[in-house]
């Protein structure tokens, strides 16, 4: 097997790619990623107006993206949104919603316990995990100087 100069490799790569039409995409996740942020608020004032205090409010809008997001991914919904919106769907909540489901739907069938559960922490375990640390070194620093 012949190999390819990284040089030529990356010449093959460039002549392949379509050009970025950025006229149109930058527009296209500016409004959907504020349609959806639009969304978060619009259900957080349901929350608010339904009398849940800020802070139970705002969680509660977080759950309701994150299974929006969710839904919408098992329904083939979110891949189009975000074939249109390209980086508009990555707001946050939503966007890890879909990261983590995506993977885990590719590979049901290769049954719940090695398909789904153990796919679906390929994007959330790393999260998981280095969210719990941090959050226990923020922790440990805050206890240590309330202390002194």
């Amino acid at each position: 097997m012949k190999k390819i100069p990284p040089k030529d490799y990356q010449n093959m790569v460039e002549s392949a790619s379509p050009p970025t039409k950025s006229y149109k995409t930058i527009p296209c996740a500016f409004l959907v990623g504020g349609a959806i942020c639009l969304l978060g608020q619009f259900i957080q004032n349901i929350y608010l107006h339904a009398g849940l205090e800020r802070d139970l409010a705002a969680a509660s809008t977080s759950v309701t993206l994150v299974f929006l997001s969710a839904l919408l991914t098992g329904l083939q919904i979110y891949d189009k949104i975000a074939k249109f919106a390209g980086a508009g769907t990555l707001v946050p909540i939503t966007g890890f919603a879909n990261a983590v489901v995506s993977p885990a739907l590719e590979f049901k069938s290769e049954g719940l316990i090695l398909g789904l559960g153990a796919k679906l922490f390929t994007i959330a375990g790393p999260v998981i995990v280095y969210g719990s640390a941090t959050a226990f070194v923020y922790g440990l620093i805050l206890y240590l100087f309330r202390l002194y």
